[in-house]
């Protein structure tokens, strides 16, 4: 069964019982779940009570986490960082098993907008997955699904493409390790985004999907190829999250990251009503 949901950073990196009005609007829309940020790993019963509200609002959940600082930087020689990244990781999903949550998704590979000048090396890969296949046990008795998403070349240059997080879900080689296919990205680094989606799909990772606009606006009023898509995913029986991200300047650190710098609808409203009507319309197709 196809379920869809909406990512809570169109209003918050850190979302509370204060949000309990936006998170009754969404489910009264008519979505089956949300996506909560987990960015801040330290309280575990924060997220326990998330959950139990979520519970009472009828609202599923899957999960997104971030790098978040060179500090924790997974790709660099020096193993201090290495370890940080791991720890970070792990305490996530401490909190996401607290949260109820079935997926922790996003680009959990490097800090947004660290580059070195150069594409990445055999030997940051293999730091990398090195520090995934010990994190990889953890997130698995936390009964978390994984899905890495690759980015566009401005955000990061670790992942970038399908072809390049297939390669690397094969380096990891752990199980439930997977991929977030995500249209606003594929839009911009996909040569054929549809080809680049029948290719995850074959691989057997993809694991998540990501509806978002061109402009990480409202769903269906830019030129991504979000139709053709969910056209795609249904006719291959796709079964799992339809997830809605757009980004406004709610979170000052991650429009900067995300290099938001003016608004792309009226409203927060018009981006979750008008986008999951979109996406109803694209799978009656």
């Amino acid at each position: 069964m196809v379920k869809i949901g909406m990512n809570m950073l169109l209003w918050t990196g850190h979302v509370t019982h204060e949000h309990q009005p936006h998170l009754a609007a969404i489910k009264s829309t008519g979505f089956d779940g949300v996506e909560i940020p987990v960015f801040d790993p330290s309280d575990v019963g924060h997220f326990r009570a998330l959950g139990a509200m979520l519970d009472d609002l009828g609202l599923e959940r899957t999960a997104v986490a971030l790098i978040p600082d060179e500090a924790h930087n997974p790709l660099t020689a020096d193993p201090a960082p290495r370890a940080m990244a791991l720890d970070h990781l792990k305490r996530v999903a401490e909190c996401c098993e607290a949260l109820g949550a079935t997926h922790l998704v996003g680009p959990f590979y490097q800090p947004l907008g660290v580059f070195t000048g150069e594409k990445p090396t055999a030997e940051e890969l293999e730091r990398c997955a090195g520090m995934h296949r010990d994190f990889a046990p953890f997130a698995r008795s936390a009964g978390l699904t994984l899905a890495l998403e690759p980015l566009n070349r401005f955000e990061a240059y670790l992942l970038n493409t399908i072809e390049q997080s297939v390669a690397y879900c094969q380096l990891v080689g752990e199980p439930g390790f997977g991929i977030l296919y995500d249209t606003f990205h594929a839009h911009i680094e996909e040569k054929d985004p549809l080809a680049a989606l029948a290719a995850v799909q074959a691989s057997g990772f993809l694991h998540h999907v990501h509806i978002s606009e061109n402009d990480r606006g409202t769903p269906g009023k830019g030129h991504a190829k979000i139709r053709e898509t969910i056209t795609a995913l249904k006719a291959s029986d796709y079964q799992g999250w339809l997830t809605i991200e757009a980004f406004g300047r709610a979170v000052p650190e991650l429009a900067a990251a995300t290099r938001v710098w003016r608004d792309f609808f009226a409203n927060p409203e018009e981006v979750y009503t008008e986008g999951y009507h979109h996406i109803r319309e694209c799978l009656a197709d």
